[in-house]
């Protein structure tokens, strides 16, 4: 069986392939991502039955919940994730009819710096970043 030049396994990408990735591939991967960081935080502190996680998921895993999350983190972002985030917030993209341009295109931005993130095994940062995205969101802190 043939598989592509990026490979079927979880390992981390080079830096070298992930420029190859358009800021759409980042945010695609970066939005999975999000929401699995989030879910993972709901079941892991046991808060509440499906329906009321997947309500809890659904206000944080949104256009609007998410720009606030990019607006939140965009100062801490390095050189490297600023550039991403730029490149995710001018990338050709139709938002949804229930978002609006400016929240889907920084939406948008933040994904795809997560996507970068996740494909270049930066764990550690991703966990460090969703720390304060948790935090504001769940726990009441302004940006942890």
């Amino acid at each position: 069986m043939e598989t592509s030049k990026y490979g079927a396994s979880l390992r981390p990408l080079e830096e070298n392939k992930i420029r190859e990735l358009s800021p759409i591939a980042l945010a695609y991967i970066g939005d999975t991502v999000f929401d699995l960081y989030v879910r993972a935080y709901l079941v892991k502190n046991n808060m509440g039955r499906i329906e009321a996680l997947h309500k809890q998921a659904s206000g944080v895993v949104n256009a609007r919940a998410q720009a606030q999350a990019a607006l939140l983190l965009r100062p801490q972002f390095t050189e490297r994730e600023a550039e991403i985030f730029q490149l995710g917030k001018n990338a050709k993209s139709t938002p949804p009819k229930n978002a609006g341009f400016e929240d889907y295109s920084l939406a948008t931005a933040l994904e795809a710096v997560v996507g970068y993130l996740h494909l270049s095994g930066q764990t550690v940062r991703t966990d460090e970043l969703f720390r304060i995205i948790i935090s504001h969101f769940f726990e009441g802190g302004q940006n942890a």
